[in-house]
């Protein structure tokens, strides 16, 4: 990325698929990109892992919104202004919190500023020492899994169904085929753009932790993702989730969903004893 440091590791789907692994914030990181098979325009995701010092990182998925203009622009542009906006405020040794908040918000008026029309979701999780916390603007996730997959945290999607899941009136298999998943509530590149921020989530041994696009999360049940992920070699890991995402794209299977679209994602791992 022009104008950014050289450890910031970024997907921007110049080329398909695309994978990064690298050590990061005292643990092990995956991140993956590929574009939608069905499609032959541009992959519009855009994933980043940041260091943010010795011992923190963000990590970052963006998902440019389907059927707007541009979406690979804007999903590009809030990490780009991430990215630098995070750096400036390493530079001041700024809380980390407060400079994701500044971060999205600056943002989320770069994608304003671009007057194209387009929008993207953003998933955050940053990771300082052995706590988590998440920041959520759509319907991309995290999920923060122990070791025998029990879900830690899981961030809630901003759309009728996922507000839905949340308070118990649908299921997630069910909201998985709904007719209405595809809508979404909440977007970077809107005046009402509003962030989810998380609670603080202590990380054990061997926890995992995934951020996902819809591309991964509309095409795999709960259930087989943490199966898939909670353990094993984390580059197994992402192996195996993507490969099962794709095959469901690629052939529709009754009572399966089947969504074609860009998948991207990052499996984030501590090592078994912390703090080494």
């Amino acid at each position: 990325m022009k104008g950014l440091p050289d450890d910031i590791l970024l997907l921007d789907s110049t080329q398909s698929p695309e994978r990064i692994e690298t050590d990061v914030a005292g643990g092990s990181a995956v991140a993956y990109t590929s574009r939608d098979p069905e499609k032959e325009t541009e992959n519009e995701d855009t994933v980043a892992i940041i260091p943010y010092g010795p011992g923190a990182a963000v990590l970052v998925v963006a998902d440019g919104a389907g059927g707007l203009p541009a979406g690979k622009r804007a999903s590009l542009t809030v990490v780009q202004t991430l990215a630098a906006s995070l750096q400036s405020a390493m530079d001041k040794t700024m809380l980390l919190r407060t400079a994701i908040l500044n971060g999205i918000e600056a943002a989320n008026a770069a994608v304003l500023g671009l007057a194209n029309g387009s929008a993207t979701t953003l998933t955050v999780i940053t990771i300082e020492g052995l706590t988590a916390r998440s920041y959520q603007v759509g319907d991309s996730e995290a999920i923060i899994l122990g070791q025998r997959g029990v879900i830690k945290f899981q961030t809630t999607v901003h759309s009728p169904t996922g507000f839905a899941v949340e308070a118990g009136f649908l299921d997630e298999r069910a909201a998985l085929l709904h007719e209405e998943r595809h809508l979404v509530s909440n977007f970077i590149g809107t005046a009402d753009m509003r962030i989810d921020v998380g609670a603080t989530v202590e990380l054990s041994p061997r926890d995992t932790i995934l951020l996902a696009s819809d591309g991964l999360m509309d095409n795999v049940h709960l259930d087989e993702i943490i199966e898939c992920v909670r353990k094993g070699s984390l580059s197994d890991a992402a192996s195996s989730v993507a490969e099962l995402a794709h095959r469901r794209m690629q052939a529709p299977c009754a009572g399966q969903p089947s969504k074609p679209d860009d998948l991207s994602l990052i499996l984030f791992r501590k090592p078994e004893r912390l703090g080494i």
